[in-house]
């Protein structure tokens, strides 16, 4: 069954949690005791409704701040796709946890409360959405019974927010008007906004196209592991583990491993213990090699004539994680692919105002929550590609080696010219 991953983004209170659980409690993925462990909970707290946000908003603090922290992730399903939900949070202090939820989603629903119109938060999540290469933008007008279903409201909203993605990267934009709390328009056409003529959020969830999002020109594979099974029948395995990260590999092409630059020829392809024609993202695969050549962990399968490039010098965009500030010449851990190295930050190019897109280029070092442009230079080459090009190959972690603490997050631009 197709996949979509999506993730929620958006202002404080906002109605991120609401709508996650009125999703849920309409596909019913909800079982009786949770439903009833809801329903108390929303007696004991004086509520004359059923709070779905409490389905999402699970630790304690959560619950009784009434706002998001952590990235809550939920599943469901429906006859036409399955889902997975990153439930992430407005505020500004956890944008960082807002990164982690949207480095993996296949497309952002950004809400907005219609008695506020489009806010501060709401500009900085749908930005950070675009920089992570999040194809697909839903806007989910929320509240809508709180100013009486009225066109005006959803329009207003629709407007600013039309000027300010005029700017940004998607591939397209839908504006949805909603109640979460009340259910028009997130699984059932709301008869309170005649005048709205466009899809349920169900059904655009399950009908957008996301395939042609995924890149299946560069075939990319980073080994894993390399298996050599100690069986008597099996004593001349081996096979290189790990999973595709674009592109497709079939038996009979040849590649090439890079940083070393050896050349052989798939022989075989194994896919949970049996052979297979072809392996194309995002599988776990085994590959085998016509020739005994040395791989390992780390190392990269590519196509001679489309290969990665190799490199110790990047630049990249950067989401600082940690409490500590990154400051030039700081040396961390790296982490690209299934490749861990050294970096050393040469340079901070610049700082990135997230609200008004403006460049802070004398900016000395970077909090936490910032986010910026850097040069990087690590101990030993990596094979990448420009994040543009490629999410999997085009990212990396930063990693504190005194406490094993990630960060930062990193968008590779390219090499470093100078």
């Amino acid at each position: 069954m197709d996949l979509l991953r999506f993730a929620t983004a958006g202002s404080v209170d906002d109605g991120k949690s609401t709508l996650i659980g009125r999703l849920l409690y309409e596909t019913r993925q909800i079982f009786d005791d949770q439903l009833a462990s809801v329903e108390q909970t929303s007696r004991d707290r004086g509520f004359d409704y059923v709070n779905l946000a409490l389905l999402t908003d699970g630790l304690r603090a959560e619950r009784e701040q009434g706002i998001t922290i952590d990235v809550a992730y939920r599943y469901f399903s429906t006859p036409h796709r399955s889902f997975i939900i990153a439930d992430t949070p407005g505020h500004p202090q956890y944008t960082r946890n807002m990164v982690t939820g949207c480095s993996t989603a296949d497309l952002a629903l950004v809400l907005v409360d219609a008695r506020n119109g489009l806010l501060e938060q709401s500009r900085r999540h749908a930005l950070i959405a675009s920089l992570l290469r999040v194809r697909h933008l839903v806007v989910c007008v929320n509240k809508m019974d709180l100013v009486g279903f009225a066109e005006p409201a959803f329009d207003q909203v629709r407007e600013a927010f039309t000027e300010f993605a005029a700017r940004l990267e998607f591939t397209d934009v839908t504006f949805i008007p909603m109640s979460a709390l009340q259910g028009d328009n997130v699984t059932v056409r709301s008869a309170r906004m005649p005048w709205y003529r466009g899809p349920t959020l169900l059904w655009h969830l399950e009908n957008v196209y996301v395939g042609s999002d995924r890149n299946l020109i560069d075939p990319r594979f980073p080994v894993q592991y390399v298996i050599r099974p100690m069986m008597d029948a099996a004593h001349d395995y081996r096979g290189l583990a790990g999973q595709v990260a674009a592109g497709v590999f079939r038996p009979g092409d040849d590649v090439v491993v890079l940083p070393g630059g050896q050349r052989s020829r798939i022989a075989g392809i194994d896919l949970a213990g049996c052979p297979a024609t072809e392996a194309y993202p995002p599988e776990s695969v085994a590959l085998r090699l016509e020739d005994p050549i040395d791989v390992g962990r780390g190392d990269m399968l590519c196509r001679p004539n489309n290969a990665a490039t190799v490199g110790q010098d990047i630049e990249a965009m950067i989401c600082w994680f940690g409490d500590r500030p990154m400051a030039p010449q700081g040396m961390y851990a790296i982490k690209h692919t299934t490749r861990s190295a050294r970096a050393q930050v040469r340079t901070l190019r610049y700082r990135l105002d997230v609200n008004t897109l403006s460049r802070d280029e004398g900016a000395g070092h970077l909090a936490v929550n910032e986010m910026g442009r850097i040069a990087l230079r690590t101990t030993t080459p990596l094979c990448y590609d420009e994040y543009r090009r490629n999410r999997i190959t085009g990212s990396f972690i930063l990693i504190d080696e005194a406490t094993n603490g990630t960060v930062g997050a990193g968008m590779i631009l390219g090499a470093t010219l100078d």
